[in-house]
């Protein structure tokens, strides 16, 4: 029930990863195109604009402040009712300057709207440009330099103002300084005379400047805007990337869960009529029954054994590497004397050694304290070594056994065998599941291609470290070195006056962790 449950709620979950990734398509298609047309005009693009509505939103407040001082500074000259008259107009030109950019950011579909809604910003700058140039023109009429000289200031101030809030649209500061230029020159210049024909100049001269000014800071708006629609794009491919991993691990995950169930499902469903065949082709092998009709109905009987033989250890070899991967294998630890394992390994194989003429070495260093390890799992690795050694190793050929100290206070094992080698790039291959080498398949029997990486499993679980150095030509030799903290200390000659509590109490604590340290 738990398992549908699950199942479900993986489910449940696929429809919103789908509908991430299909969002996150779009904006990487999006990001892409904007980058990849190159006919597309920045400042006509929905980010430029906006750009200029977030920095005319936040300079609005500020440009009425600037406005009220001019007002209470231009009073010196000009009267109160043409006064009254700009601050009234000024008034609507700064509140529709802060009303629109607030209007655009909070409207839906910018991308589609840019265009119509960066016209209406023009408009807007324009009529800023004529609350102002209204009162330029206003000062330049007064008789007084001051008032003169005032209005140029205004002017200047002006133009570097709108050169900045106009940057990301520079049609924007054209439109909002054509009423000033037009006012001051067509309309008033021929009043200028005399010393204030320089200023005026130098004012005509300033906005120039300050038009060009407002062309580098688009370009360079424009470069930023196209910097973000990069890191944008990116940021929307390592998402979609991200979204693609889960996805994969999901479905390993999913894989790893079936090939586990079937594994489970199969040790049980073979194992069962594999023993059965294994049962009766042995009694037909034996003859148990009375002697076949056929000679070689006995010859077919021990074929079939063999084969069954050789299936049932298969399908342990699976089953042994898929729980060492999923880290299912429980070591049953207990004290183990290395060099007993090796020992009886070499007795159970002594029949195979001896029908390859095979010459054995053994240097197995005496009085090693034992070493806290699972004893069947030290078996197998012991037992898969040497099998590996006397397959590979040609008949006449000989195989080294040493098992020792390590120079860290740990023991190790060492199988040295005068076969054909393993080339150093096909180490990775021999050390994979079912993988095996060249040189193997050319001169060894049959194999599975599991022995090495079930030894390695089962030695890491320990803690250990599995090495293979080989040279085509001449040899392998594999050495497993089991760590100082698997390494158990001599137990301390008994007290005779402890009383059987206190050292059962004493053992009980020491019981969790019997390995001794490096």
């Amino acid at each position: 029930m738990s398992e549908v449950g699950a199942h479900r709620a993986g489910s449940g979950s696929e429809p919103e990863a789908a509908a991430r990734r299909r969002k996150l398509t779009i904006q990487l298609r999006q990001a892409r195109r904007s980058l990849s047309e190159p006919d597309v005009i920045p400042s006509h693009s929905a980010a430029m604009v906006r750009l200029f509505a977030q920095i005319n939103r936040s300079a609005a407040p500020m440009l009425g402040v600037v406005a009220l001082g001019v007002c209470a500074t231009a009073l010196a000259w000009i009267d109160a009712g043409p006064l009254v008259t700009w601050i009234s107009f000024i008034a609507c030109a700064i509140a529709v300057s802060y009303a629109l950019p607030i209007a655009f950011l909070d409207s839906g579909d910018q991308e589609k709207t840019a265009g119509a809604w960066r016209r209406k910003f023009v408009l807007s700058t324009a009529l800023c440009g004529s609350a102002w140039a209204y009162l330029i023109v206003a000062l330049l009429q007064s008789s007084d330099p001051n008032a003169q000289a005032f209005a140029i200031v205004v002017m200047l101030l002006v133009s570097t103002v709108l050169s900045l809030l106009t940057a990301a649209i520079p049609a924007a500061f054209v439109a909002g300084m054509l009423p000033i230029i037009a006012g001051v020159i067509i309309l008033y210049a021929p009043r200028l005379q005399g010393a204030a024909l320089p200023a005026a100049a130098l004012s005509i001269g300033a906005i120039g400047y300050f038009l060009v000014v407002a062309r580098r800071l688009h370009t360079a708006a424009a470069r930023n805007i196209s910097f973000q629609a990069e890191k944008d794009s990116l940021i929307a491919e390592l998402e979609q990337a991200k979204l693609n991993s889960d996805e994969a691990r999901r479905r390993a995950e999913s894989a790893n869960l079936a090939k586990s169930r079937f594994l489970a499902t199969m040790s049980h469903e073979l194992r069962t009529p594999l023993n059965a065949v294994l049962g009766f082709s042995e009694v037909m092998k034996s003859e148990l029954f009375g002697a076949h009709a056929v000679p070689a109905y006995k010859e077919y009987s021990s074929d079939i054994h063999a084969s069954g033989e050789h299936l049932l250890m298969l399908i342990n070899e699976i089953l042994d590497l898929s729980r060492v991967e999923a880290g299912r294998y429980e070591l049953k630890e207990e004290p183990v004397s290395l060099t007993g394992v090796v020992e009886e390994c070499c007795r159970l194989l002594s029949m195979r050694i001896e029908r390859r003429h095979l010459v054995i070495t053994e240097a197995l260093e005496s009085d090693l304290p034992r070493i806290w390890a699972d004893e069947r799992a030290v078996r197998q690795v012991t037992l898969n070594l040497l099998t590996n050694a006397i397959k590979f190793t040609p008949q006449g050929g000989s195989i080294v056994i040493k098992v020792g100290w390590t120079r860290t206070g740990g023991q190790y094992v060492s199988i040295r065998d005068t076969g054909p080698g393993i080339p150093p790039e096909e180490i990775p291959i021999a050390l994979s599941s079912f993988g095996r080498g060249s040189l193997a398949q050319k001169n060894a029997e049959e194999g599975t291609g599991l022995g090495l990486p079930i030894v390695k499993g089962l030695v890491e679980l320990h803690g250990g470290e599995f090495r293979l150095n080989s040279t085509p030509g001449f040899g392998t030799e594999v050495i497993v070195i089991f760590p100082p903290e698997r390494v158990m200390d001599t137990l301390p000659a008994l007290d005779p006056e402890e009383t059987p509590e206190r050292r059962r109490r004493r053992l009980r604590r020491g019981r969790p962790d019997p390995a001794r340290a490096a």
